[in-house]
């Protein structure tokens, strides 16, 4: 009789054992993580979604970010890569490219496909449903994530060359099953500097430009039938600091005499007088409209006309350019959270406590911010307001969003497994 009672008394002691434990990790993720609907809103901000990249969180931490106009992709240090639709947040694939704690760069993206650099292999995947569809050696470490366009893959290496393989020559290699024994067939061209690159090279219209620590940028045709062909070469005081940016014709090259160049993309010419930041400029200047925000070593941020280069104000203490919108610019502060100031005139509006998300996209594409923590958790913040619930697109002002239905069974904002990112992210920070 005893024993028909203490069974119901386990049971229950069981029960308000376990089930609290799943509710609780799920709090931890939306309270103590995700950042709260009330403070977004003092800000005038959404979260427009979340979810939770593949990886193992025992051993792996988020490698890298990227960002097109349609994906957002998550790579992490033990060799898991996923996309995301950049714009609903529904997680479109997860594959595992190369060995784990292979060396890897930044994924690049065209219209079609998405490139990710492991080791000495490079993967080539569909873009929107993960599928490999091919992969190939790559002729020498590369010192910078590559360059496609929508006919070739640009690498470029330590020992200062740069090569050219072509997407055809590499599909029918590989439909063939020649590609692994084959696979230097597809390459088109290889261009020799002085010295190694250090940043990736930018392909425009035909044009590839790229910079080689012998103080040189180089602009080469990229297209048949004359490749290699020397455009312009432009000679510098010092080698380039920072990835070059490339909008509206005009070539932004942040050099290590800490001055700030504009260049005419076609011939190489000055389009206005250097910048004279006066410190270190490690990051990529980032052209949002008419605006040009430089972000020196320890010296604030600067906001400069595209059109002359004059400065338009200057603020101290941001660190790292997060993000815009048509009237206000996002950066860091010096404890990694999120200040907002005011894109005229460099005014604050306040600071969101971000810490935890400890990696935060720099993005110049669109008005959207994104974030994540080392663990793989990923938000996406917009403006509130119907009026906003389309994105802006800054790099390509022209494109339109794509935004597919979602599934009945899953929803876009939800991530796989809620539960397993709240364990994974309760020790964040």
């Amino acid at each position: 009789m005893k024993n028909t009672r203490i069974w119901p008394v386990l049971l229950s002691l069981a029960l308000v054992t376990l089930v609290p434990t799943s509710l609780v990790a799920q709090q931890s993720l939306r309270g103590s993580v995700l950042p709260s609907d009330r403070m977004l809103q003092r800000h005038g901000l959404v979260r427009a979604w979340w979810g939770q990249a593949s990886l193992d969180p025992g051993r792996s931490r988020v490698a890298y970010i990227t960002l097109d106009e349609d994906i957002l992709v998550v790579q992490s240090t033990g060799g898991s890569v996923t996309g995301f639709n950049s714009e609903t947040g529904r997680r479109l694939w997860s594959v595992q490219l190369g060995s784990e704690d292979a060396p890897s760069k930044p994924a690049v993206a065209n219209s079609d496909l998405v490139f990710v650099a492991a080791g000495r292999t490079l993967f080539c995947l569909d873009k929107f449903n993960g599928q490999q569809l091919w992969e190939i050696k790559i002729p020498k470490m590369l010192s910078t994530s590559p360059t496609v366009d929508e006919q070739q893959i640009f690498f470029a290496s330590h020992d200062g060359s740069v090569f050219a393989f072509d997407f055809n020559r590499i599909r029918k290699l590989f439909e063939t099953g020649e590609l692994k024994e084959w696979g230097f067939l597809a390459r088109q061209w290889r261009y020799k500097t002085g010295k190694q690159i250090t940043t990736p090279p930018i392909s425009v219209k035909g044009a590839l430009v790229f910079a080689s620590r012998d103080n040189s940028l180089y602009c080469l045709s990229s297209n048949l039938p004359n490749p290699t062909k020397l455009l312009w070469q432009s000679e510098t005081t010092a080698p380039t600091s920072a990835p070059m940016v490339f909008s509206k014709g005009a070539l932004y090259v942040a050099s290590e005499d800490f001055n700030l160049y504009c260049l005419d993309i076609r011939n190489g010419n000055s389009l206005w007088r250097p910048f004279p930041s006066g410190f270190p400029i490690r990051q990529s200047p980032q052209v949002i409209g008419k605006q040009v925000f430089v972000l020196p070593e320890n010296a604030g941020v600067y906001c400069l006309s595209s059109v002359n280069g004059e400065r338009i104000w200057w603020r101290t203490g941001p660190r790292q350019f997060v993000g815009a919108t048509a009237t206000r610019l996002f950066v860091t502060d010096s404890r990694d959270n999120v200040l907002v100031l005011d894109r005229a005139d460099g005014t604050s509006h306040g600071t969101m406590p971000m810490r935890q998300f400890g990696i935060k996209l720099e993005n110049n594409r669109s008005n959207r911010l994104y974030m994540a923590t080392n663990r793989g958790l990923v938000i996406c913040l917009r403006e509130a307001g119907d009026e906003h619930e389309f994105p802006i697109f800054h790099m390509n002002p022209d494109l339109l969003p794509i935004v597919p239905g979602f599934s009945d069974d899953v929803p876009a904002a939800n991530p796989p497994a809620a539960a397993d990112p709240a364990a994974a992210d309760a020790d964040t920070n």
